[in-house]
């Protein structure tokens, strides 16, 4: 007997929905591809976005035409599936975060909505509503012949893959918030409830069919363990508050509807092959079962409020059947059979025959198979190079970087660095100059000195600390006065206090302390960075004074230099042993000018070698290599597939680190032998009191034109800072002013009375004469501070 299908269930177009569930649609505001994708394309790919015009229409159309509140049916179903494989498509060229806002209601809760720029997310969204059409479209199919049947199983199994699918393969890529209808658990229970009603349209299929009892009571077994299933996974977590009660009650009648048909079902077999003591054991726990779906339903009005009317009338259907075969199967055998009743824990349990499956459809499971097919039509944005290859580059770039600039380049660097060290502790040139030139003046000092004339010398670099000095106290006194006047004004406000009855408006006024705390806030942090470039300035004086001697001569004319410069008028060095120290010392000296020109020359050929290196044609080959090995057009790209790419491109660097290396090499060997023959000249000049005088003369220059230099950069830098800070406080000192005014004019109201009423009660009120200072008409001057003086 067919018990899930009375004719009360059925609509006017004879379809059974009442017995079954299905899932609700998710829905989402208005969003737009068009302009976000169009900047995205422009500033990150360096591609002009009209090119891609057709294709950013196309997905516009398509989402919504996927997200319009349609009937739900075929159509519907394609219209979503064409969306989902395009965004599938998509998202290997494009970022999942660009700037493009999603909101998808909850479809369980329509008043909870989670809004993010994740295009996964919309993907999720849409394969959510792609599963929910297919159990839609089962439950319109007819109950009534087996073909209809056949359509309902496939698609429950179609909606249970897309859930499955959704679950373990595209959640998992989410990068935000999800509505709880995408949780795992709810996922889970959604997918088990599909195959719970794919089972159960096998179960119907099965009693139309006139199966043999034995195995309807198989199939029945399985529905029930299906929905067992979802019972447990729709009990877990918060879904308990999410998952409509009604739903959950459905799932336990229906648990215990199927138990009791496999039970009874098992008993006809039992009747049909002759055990009459194990029909009448089933028939009894069958009737157990219908008892405790009608406690439920009888006694629990919450149960009875939830359950659908037309399954409350197929259970009590059941519960009469069963009875009454119950009560004819134990007449029966007590009467004519008399065969032994078995006790129910002794019955062998039924083994399930389970049929339903998850079974997402192919173009959900791999839709870059039907891309160009009519399932999902043409590829959009085909030609637009996938964003990881920009990342690839991005990242083949930074690598480069590190490698060029950081290593190569940073230690040819460090090697002249030392290079000019040693020689600077060795004092050369400087002392092989004043050999070879005993008068006169080295270049680098003539440079020097012209330099230093040309920005006033001494006089003028005093001149400028003396500004920077000056702009200094006038910041400070800005700082003073903007104190003093919010001092003022609490003064002021501490005697419009005075006296004041409690609760009214006078009482009531907001203190100085709370309103100026960001005001004092700001004279704090400008105090304490004036206070830090007073000390910068003083360590500038420091300088300038320690070296004073030295650029008050630098000042002078060249021939006033010269003739302070100690010097001798003739060569010092004349032991022919002794010269050829000086001549192997030169040498090594234009060797090491040499060096360090050549690998100036090197470090810009290595520079113009990394600006022309590109990777971005052999990533692309790279690509086009994965895309031939995949059987799909929709790849997911990883930054690691591209891991031999990069290691080959960087390879053509190892020549650079061994000549790196040999460098290295060459200096140590060439320093050692000028330190080698730097003592010698040492020795050689031992005997010549006045040539180190004059040496040490020059290092003293030269080292004075380099602190000339660094003041001069550093005040000048000095000045440029207080010009700011200058005007920075002005308008802080205006906003205190302000204040002091507004607080002003405001005790006045309160006090409702003149100007001159109110500095006698202010007066009064502060314990001795007094009042505010006022212009030349007797009447506020806002330009001028509050302040405080005695009356004549």
């Amino acid at each position: 007997m067919y018990l899930f299908r009375p004719a009360s269930t059925m609509d006017k177009d004879g379809n059974d929905n009442s017995a079954l569930l299905s899932v609700k649609l998710k829905t989402t505001e208005k969003t737009v591809f068009f302009k976000s994708l169009s900047d995205y394309i422009a500033s990150s790919y360096a591609e002009p976005p009209e090119a891609y015009r057709d294709d950013l229409r196309v997905l516009d159309e398509l989402r919504q035409a996927a997200t319009a509140a349609l009937d739900v049916n075929s159509n519907a179903l394609k219209r979503n599936i064409r969306y989902y494989g395009q965004l599938c498509f998509i998202l290997s060229k494009f970022p999942a975060d660009v700037d493009i806002k999603f909101t998808w209601y909850n479809a369980f809760d329509p008043e909870s909505s989670v809004t993010c720029q994740d295009m996964y997310y919309e993907r999720a969204c849409v394969l959510f509503n792609i599963g929910a059409i297919y159990s839609q479209l089962a439950c319109k199919e007819s109950r009534n012949d087996k073909d209809s049947l056949t359509k309902a199983f496939g698609y429950f199994q179609s909606a249970a893959g897309v859930f499955h699918h959704l679950q373990h393969k595209i959640v998992c890529e989410c990068r935000s918030q999800l509505t709880t209808d995408l949780s795992s658990y709810m996922l889970t229970t959604l997918e088990n409830l599909m195959l719970s009603q794919a089972q159960e349209c096998v179960w119907s299929r099965s009693v139309l069919s006139s199966m043999k009892d034995s195995n309807v009571a198989r199939v029945a077994t399985q529905v029930a363990e299906f929905y067992d299933m979802t019972i447990e996974a729709g009990s877990q977590g918060s879904l308990a508050n999410t998952i409509p009660q009604a739903w959950l009650d459905t799932f336990k009648v229906k648990k215990l509807y199927f138990s009791a048909e496999a039970q009874y079902r098992k008993a006809q077999d039992c009747l049909a092959n002759c055990h009459y003591g194990e029909e009448v054991a089933r028939m009894q726990m069958s009737l157990d079962l219908c008892s405790q779906i009608n406690e439920l339903i009888t006694y629990d009005q919450r149960w009875s409020k939830h359950i659908r009317p037309a399954i409350v009338d197929i259970a009590k259907q059941q519960m009469e059947l069963v009875n009454s075969n119950c009560s004819r199967a134990v007449h029966d055998n007590d009467v004519i059979y008399l065969d032994p009743v078995p006790s129910a824990s002794s019955l062998s349990a039924i083994s399930p025959y389970k049929l339903a499956q998850s079974k997402a459809p192919e173009v959900v499971e791999n839709p870059g198979k039907f891309l160009g097919e009519e399932e999902l039509g043409p590829p959009l944005f085909k030609g637009l190079v996938p964003f990881v290859i920009h990342q690839a580059a991005s990242l083949y770039e930074d690598r480069k970087e590190q490698l060029v600039t950081k290593d190569l380049i940073a230690s040819l660097d460090e090697l002249t660095a030392d290079c000019e060290s040693v020689l600077s502790s060795l004092n050369l040139p400087y002392a092989l100059e004043a050999i070879q030139k005993p008068v006169g003046l080295p270049p680098s000092i003539l440079v020097g000195a012209d330099e230093i004339r040309s920005e006033g010398g001494l006089l003028g670099l005093k001149r400028l600390l003396d500004s920077a000095i000056a702009a200094n106290k006038r910041a400070f006194e800005i700082l003073d006065e903007s104190e003093k006047t919010l001092a003022e004004e609490a003064d002021e406000d501490r005697r419009v206090r005075y006296n004041a009855s409690s609760g009214s408006e006078r009482a009531t006024r907001p203190p100085s302390r709370e309103l100026t705390a960001t005001l004092y806030s700001e004279i704090a942090r400008f105090r304490d960075t004036l206070h830090e470039a007073s000390k910068k300035d003083a360590l500038i004086k420091g300088i300038i004074d320690k070296w004073s001697s030295f650029l008050s001569l630098l000042s002078c004319s060249r021939d006033e230099i010269e003739r302070q410069v100690p010097s001798t008028t003739v060569n010092p060095i004349t032991d022919p042993n002794h010269c050829r120290i000086v001549e192997r010392l030169h040498q090594y000296l234009g060797e090491v000018g040499v060096m360090k020109r050549e690998r100036l020359k090197s470090i810009e050929k290595l520079k113009r070698i990394a600006a022309e290196d590109d990777v971005t044609p052999a990533l692309n080959e790279e690509m086009q290599r994965l895309a031939s090995l995949s059987s799909t057009p929709i790849l997911k790209y990883e930054l690691h597939q591209f891991e031999d790419v990069f290691l080959q491109r960087l390879d053509k660097y190892t020549s650079w680190r061994k000549y790196v290396s040999e460098e290295s090499e060459v200096q140590v060997e060439l320093l050692d032998s000028i330190r080698e023959a730097n003592q010698a000249f040492i020795m050689a000049r031992t005997n010549h009191p006045l040539l180190q005088q004059r040496e040490q003369f020059l290092v003293g220059m030269e080292t004075a034109i380099k602190r000339f230099r660094e003041a001069s950069f550093n005040l000048h830098d000095g000045l440029r800072f207080y010009a700011k800070t200058e005007s920075d406080l002005a308008k802080l000192k205006d906003s205190c002013l302000d204040f002091a005014m507004a607080r002003h004019l405001n005790a006045k109201d309160l006090l409702g009375i003149s100007q001159e009423e109110m500095s006698a009660v202010l007066s009064h009120s502060a314990g001795q004469p007094g009042s505010l200072q006022q212009g030349a008409n007797n009447t506020w001057d806002p330009s001028m501070p509050l302040r405080y003086t005695k009356r004549s």
